[in-house]
């Protein structure tokens, strides 16, 4: 098969849908090396490239980003360079939402959630005016749509009806360096214990509720135990940076990690904490469970679908809640132990390989349709 694929996810550090497609391409060309792909960069290559290789588009990338208007007039750009392709191909897959211009004999699709339609509220102006213009005309390109879970999937049904496409639940795995062997993480992060959140300082990972959950612990648990937050600065997150001033000293923001060094983040923790909002997928906490740490997570959309009965589920409305599955699994030593043990052996149902094997098995079967 020729496959088409937009790789501009992969400009830079890999979060989201980066990681997601990152992960993929590499077990693609495991399984099927003899397929024949393309990757979209704003230009047509068959070398597959990310992160460091891509930084210089990146940094343009980012400096666009800084400025709404030009950042628009990049988007629609972008959308136009991706029709001037000089081959034909059986198959575009387009992991990011919405489809560009890329023409294929079929098009597949990945919705990751519908947060942007349901919650616009949660995402910058500029995107939500682009999915806006794009994505409910766009999405009627798809032959096939992906989504990583059953709830997403559900979703989909919902606010996609006339769209004629199949839907298709293929979940997520995880990068095999999470793994509850190997080194902690090292004293330049935390010198004694931590509780530690993964995600971007955004409104629907709820780090609101998160930081009252963890001021209304017992004084001798935040003696004890740091609360470290790893991630992009994201969006709308004013008032969380404001807090998060006043508890310093007890709270510690590192912003992004690569992978290597996340993984030890997570093995050294005493508790992984995820009181999300909303979730296509949720994969910090599979990665977390993975790696041997106990999970304190949201019982709100596909997280319950991902995390099964390896976690201590929590409202994320209420920082009560969440504080108090936080001082559970502290202190509880036979629910730790249990959480952990479940939670490796929940992680190992799900991997990238299965994942990609899926997705290829679409791509073949489309083109039979």
């Amino acid at each position: 098969m020729k496959i088409a694929i937009n790789a501009i996810p992969l400009m830079g550090p890999l979060t989201g849908v980066g990681t997601y497609l990152y992960n993929l391409v590499t077990e693609f060309k495991k399984l099927n090396p003899d397929n024949d792909y393309s990757y979209y960069y704003g230009y047509f290559t068959r070398r597959f490239k990310y992160g460091a290789e891509n930084n210089k588009l990146y940094k343009i990338k980012e400096f666009i980003k800084k400025i709404p208007v030009v950042s628009s007039v990049a988007r629609e750009l972008n959308r136009k360079l991706a029709t001037f392709q000089l081959e034909s191909y059986d198959v575009y897959f387009e992991p990011n939402f919405v489809p560009l211009g890329i023409r294929a004999r079929k098009t597949v699709v990945t919705i990751h959630d519908f947060s942007f339609h349901l919650h616009p509220e949660w995402h910058p102006d500029d995107r939500v005016k682009y999915f806006s213009k794009h994505f409910f005309e766009g999405i009627k390109k798809a032959d096939i749509i992906i989504v990583p879970s059953e709830h997403t999937r559900k979703q989909a049904t919902e606010l996609l009806k006339g769209s004629g496409a199949k839907f298709v639940t293929i979940p997520h795995g995880y990068n095999r360096i999470f793994s509850p062997h190997g080194s902690t993480a090292s004293d330049k992060h935390c010198t004694g214990k931590y509780i530690l959140f993964v995600g971007s300082i955004e409104p629907r990972k709820n780090l609101l509720s998160l930081l009252k959950a963890y001021m209304a612990l017992p004084k001798y648990i935040k003696d004890d135990f740091t609360l470290l937050l790893v991630g992009f600065k994201g969006w709308n997150n004013g008032e969380v940076m404001s807090l998060l001033g006043k508890l310093e000293g007890h709270v510690r923001y590192l912003g992004y990690v690569a992978s290597e060094e996340l993984a030890q983040l997570y093995r050294g923790a005493s508790c992984f904490v995820y009181p999300s909002i909303y979730e296509g997928f949720g994969l910090p906490p599979l990665e977390a469970m993975a790696s041997g740490c106990p999970v304190v997570v949201s019982n709100a959309t596909s997280l319950p679908e991902v995390c099964g009965d390896a976690a201590y589920y929590v409202d994320p409305r209420s920082p009560d809640s969440i504080a108090g599955g936080i001082q559970a699994v502290l202190t509880d030593e036979t629910l730790r132990k249990g959480l952990v043990e479940k939670g490796i052996g929940r992680a190992s149902n799900f991997s990238w390989e299965r994942s990609a094997m899926e997705h290829i098995r679409v791509f073949s079967e489309v083109l039979k349709s």
